[in-house]
């Protein structure tokens, strides 16, 4: 009998949609947008699919598994009562929007013994895998310190053309990208942050006027390398408040100390991922397959050559391979449970990071202490749901 697959929000991240009906004994039998556009591609993508826009016609649908890729403020609406329904929910990183959010999709899993899979799909992509083994493998002794720098070359075309560039519906690019990032730093260093401080601003998009209302387009038809420098970019989001440069701090529960900077207008576009033990560092130069890992592990006079280097791996798919191996833990997940390598409590973990970073930016800059999670809920999600 086939695992049957729905899909709530037909956009951006839908595509993951194939990763599921690729695979033997999959079938994606349903998809629900609210929106004309996302119906339409839906209907020409999965013509023998059920296509609704009511969320109730598919969660009655008889569906086991649910992939939510709605736009992040809009999360809770959907995973809640699917978890409520009894249905595996796939709920696309950033978790929520809220911590509020945040942590009713965890009671709604918890209370309703439903399994919840949360999609930050960079901890399968090879750059952080590859990192993480050589320090859980000791090659750089106990980890002190975590530094990643974000070169976001296509920031304007990807944040500040649609719904991200409105902080009523992104928070800020601090959660809705940074996500990942503040997830990678808190997998890699083995804790979660206890106290963030940011400074941050709008200092390129902001200042351009020209404007319009893109609903019904898709990034990738406005999206191009031409688009350059920034400043010269038109037809940005009628609303843009969000910050396009972002530096943030971190102190962790087990001391550690992190920092994450991200920027939207620079002419790259890859992550910088330091991490310092008390004996050595890695940093990668690169992230995606063919690209280098260095380890240093002895002194040296000056910059010197990694005293190692590695090739970072990669495989087919989004991501360096990650989205179809993160696709592929998902439904094995649905059917067997047991350990997954994300994890929601991770996920929540993040946005109270972002946010609390984004509270301070828009504040006094001060220090501000992350929120403790329900002790209830941490045992049973780092159970594996058992």
């Amino acid at each position: 009998m086939a695992l049957k697959i729905g899909v709530v929000g037909f956009g951006q991240r839908a595509g993951l949609w194939k990763h599921a009906q690729r695979t033997e004994g999959v079938e994606v039998t349903v998809v629900c947008d609210t929106s004309e556009r996302g119906r339409r591609d839906a209907a020409a993508a999965l013509p023998d699919a059920v296509v609704t826009d009511d969320l109730g016609r598919l969660l009655e649908s008889g569906i086991d598994a649910l992939l939510v890729t709605t736009p992040d403020h809009a999360h809770r609406s959907v995973a809640v009562p699917a978890l409520e329904a009894g249905i595996a929910v796939f709920c696309e990183k950033p978790m929520a929007t809220t911590l509020d959010d945040c942590d009713a999709i965890l009671r709604a899993g918890y209370e309703n013994k439903t399994r919840l899979y949360l999609g930050h799909n960079m901890r399968h992509m090879p750059v952080i895998t590859q990192l993480r083994d050589l320090i859980t493998e000791g090659r750089i002794g106990e980890v002190k310190a975590v530094w990643c720098r974000h070169f976001v070359s296509h920031g304007g075309d990807y944040y500040f053309k649609d719904w991200h560039a409105d902080r009523r519906y992104s928070t800020g690019l601090l959660l809705q990208k940074g996500a990942h990032d503040l997830d990678v730093i808190h997998w890699l260093a083995g804790g979660y942050s206890t106290a963030v401080s940011a400074m941050g601003s709008l200092s390129v998009y902001g200042d351009i006027t020209d404007r319009r209302d893109r609903t019904g387009e898709r990034m990738g038809e406005w999206f191009s390398l031409d688009n350059w420098p920034p400043a010269s970019l038109t037809g940005l989001n009628p609303v843009v408040d969000v910050e396009d440069i972002s530096m943030m701090q971190m102190r962790l529960d087990n001391g550690v100390l992190a920092s994450y900077e991200q920027c939207h207008f620079t002419p790259d576009y890859w992550r910088n991922y330091t991490v310092i033990g008390t004996e050595g560092r890695v940093e990668n130069f690169g992230d995606g397959p063919g690209d280098q890992i260095g380890l240093w592990n002895r002194r040296h006079m000056g910059s010197a050559e990694p005293d190692e280097s590695m090739i970072i791996g990669g495989g087919s798919g989004g991501h360096g391979g990650a989205d179809p191996v993160m696709i592929a833990e998902f439904l094995r997940f649905v059917t067997d449970g047991g350990e997954t390598r994300t994890s929601p409590i991770a996920a929540r973990q993040a946005v109270a990071a972002a946010l609390l970073a984004t509270e301070s930016i828009r504040g006094d800059n001060s220090c501000l202490p992350i929120p403790e999670l329900d002790p209830d809920l941490v045992r049973y999600y780092e159970d594996n749901q058992a």
